[in-house]
């Protein structure tokens, strides 16, 4: 029988990090070798991490990931390791490089280049035009990166029609976002079946900035099957032994592949093959038990917050965090990601009460605090509310209290919040969702200071959803039911609730998703039985306030379509949805 033992490497390479991406790959080259895998393969760009944006135009940065790859390629013997590297030639490419036996035998180069929501590649590289396949002992290996498996045409197709490749092979970083993970399931059953051909799909773990990967690699049989996935969100290795001799039998009875060829008109790729001979592998080690892990849509969000904060706060530097505790969902959330995140003994929470808040917030917030385990500041903003009310007096005589004056708390807040940050070096962490940013409902220099948003991408009604999840996964009531149950308020007034100033979340949100995640426009999101004055509304305050947007901090993307770099529209901008 005819066959080949794949490993699958996804592990966490930091942007920037090359010497230590380098030595990660190696050591998991090592274990592949152990389990006398004949292949192992890495994502999409792990020498360098993912994405590495402007570090690509500093020539330092390029070759010092050259270096780093000649320095794993000498760690190889027997397994065959696909590395993801930047290639540079008379250009630079998104490339994936063949090490074996201390050399490297050949590279293949990234043909499609993704330059839409968070990709810019076109920014930076320059395509490939050259299929490869590999031949590993009479086992034909066809290679691809990322987004040339998407396409039912390009290099993949061409390595299974023209090169016969038996195996397709594509490393990837493919960012997290809810609902994807079943489209690409669907998508790489279609391919495998497709072109017949057993597919190993490697994919980056980990977080940069405001992307999480999930991992969640997978090997797929011919028909399509799942044989083995990937941890979800964690480093990990799969391993899996394919038969690859009873595909010619099964391509003799499917006429596809015979009619393919016939018809098949279009341009032609130009192949390359490169060819391994040798024994091979003698008394392999047995392979662990084939199984994975599915996970609840509120499960997944659970998981990539945790990851990102986890990521984000230790890869710049931090070993503490600070959240204003409101004694509301959203903070309470933000700070039961982060203690689970981080560990409590790293979560600092400060109560800031003004003379608006309630002592059920108080109270609140200490047991927030106390479920969790974290560290609580009370630290009140009454008097310092009054001086700067008094202090502005005189210039704001003769005008009525409003908005300024319950803003003040807020950015009176956010003062104190960056003061303890300044002086015990911990980092913020803000705690306002998706719906508020999308509406303005939020303070410039006041609940939108920080450093990181950990829901930032998080719609209000799935903070409910994750709030329960949580504490039902957890078998006790971290976040307290007083706080699940309670109307929501920013309490800046007396009596205020968030309904004063937005329309109720369960009908806001839908309204979000269609406008800022589907970019309906007013009369298609009418049509789905809105109230024509409430979308008017929530479309008018979605455009006014790219300006705040524009200066919020980063946050993790959980949704498809999140504000930051996904979602540029200009602050300056005259147009009006029809």
């Amino acid at each position: 029988m005819k066959g080949l033992r794949v490993a699958v490497a996804q592990i966490a390479s930091v942007v920037g990090d090359i010497s230590g991406n380098a030595r990660k790959i190696a050591e998991w080259i090592d274990k592949a070798q152990e389990m006398k895998a004949d292949l192992v393969c890495f994502p999409e760009m792990a020498v360098t991490g993912y994405p590495p944006e402007d570090l690509l135009l500093k020539p330092d940065f390029i070759r010092d990931n050259l270096e780093a790859l000649d320095d794993i390629a000498r760690r190889t013997a027997e397994t065959v390791a696909v590395v993801g590297f930047v290639e540079r030639e008379d250009d630079i490419f998104n490339a994936a490089a063949l090490l074996h036996r201390g050399r490297v035998l050949a590279t293949y180069r990234k043909h499609f280049l993704p330059t839409y929501g968070v990709f810019d590649e076109d920014r930076y590289f320059r395509p490939g035009t050259d299929a490869l396949v590999l031949d590993i002992r009479g086992v034909r290996v066809g290679l691809s990166i990322c987004e040339d498996l998407w396409y039912p045409v390009g290099p993949p197709r061409e390595e299974a029609l023209h090169g016969n490749a038996e195996v397709l092979v594509n490393i990837s970083s493919s960012p997290y976002h809810i609902g994807k993970q079943s489209f690409k399931e669907r998508m790489l059953a279609t391919r495998a079946s497709d072109n017949a051909v057993f597919i190993v799909y490697a994919n980056m773990v980990g977080a940069q900035d405001e992307l999480v990967f999930d991992g969640r690699s997978m090997v797929l049989t011919p028909g399509g099957q799942i044989m083995a996935m990937g941890r979800p969100f964690e480093e990990d290795m799969i391993i899996c032994d394919l038969e690859v001799s009873p595909l010619f039998r099964a391509r003799l009875a499917d006429p596809r592949r015979r009619k393919d060829k016939v018809f098949d008109t279009g341009a032609k790729e130009a192949l390359r093959m490169v060819r391994i001979q040798g024994p091979g592998f003698q008394g392999r080690p047995p392979l662990p038990p084939v199984q994975w892990e599915s996970l609840c849509v509120e499960e997944e969000v659970l998981r990539a917050l945790r990851l990102g904060t986890r990521s984000y706060v230790i890869n710049n530097g931090f070993k503490e965090v600070v959240i204003g505790l409101s004694g509301g969902i959203d903070s309470a959330l933000t700070a039961a990601v982060a203690c689970q995140a981080l560990g409590p003994e790293a979560v600092v929470g400060v109560s800031m009460p003004s003379v608006y808040t309630t002592q059920r917030s108080m109270e609140d917030a200490r047991k927030v605090a106390s479920n969790l385990g974290m560290r609580l500041l009370e630290i009140p903003i009454q008097r310092i509310h009054e001086a700067y009310l008094e202090t502005l007096s005189g210039v704001f005589a003769g005008k009525g209290a409003d908005v300024t004056e319950e803003n003040l708390q807020a950015r009176i807040r956010g003062n104190i919040l960056m003061a303890l940050s300044n002086k015990f070096g911990w980092l913020v962490l803000t705690t306002g969702n998706k719906s508020e940013n999308s509406m303005g409902y939020c303070t410039l220099y006041g609940d939108m200071v920080g450093g990181f948003g950990v829901i930032k991408d998080v719609p209000k009604t799935l903070v409910y959803r994750l709030a329960n999840h949580m504490n039902a996964s957890s078998g006790r009531e971290l976040i307290p039911k007083s706080v699940i149950e309670r109307a929501p308020t920013a309490e800046l007034r007396e009596g205020q609730l968030d309904t004063d100033s937005l329309p109720p979340y369960e009908v806001l949100d839908p309204i979000l998703q269609a406008y800022v995640e589907e970019e309906l426009g007013l009369e298609e999101i009418v049509g789905r039985g809105f109230d024509r004055e409430t979308v008017v509304g929530v479309i008018r305050k979605v455009d006014q306030n790219e300006y705040k947007r524009r200066q919020s901090p980063p946050g993790i993307k959980i949704t498809p379509r999140a504000f930051g770099k996904e979602r540029r529209l200009p602050i300056t901008n005259k147009y009006k949805a029809r």
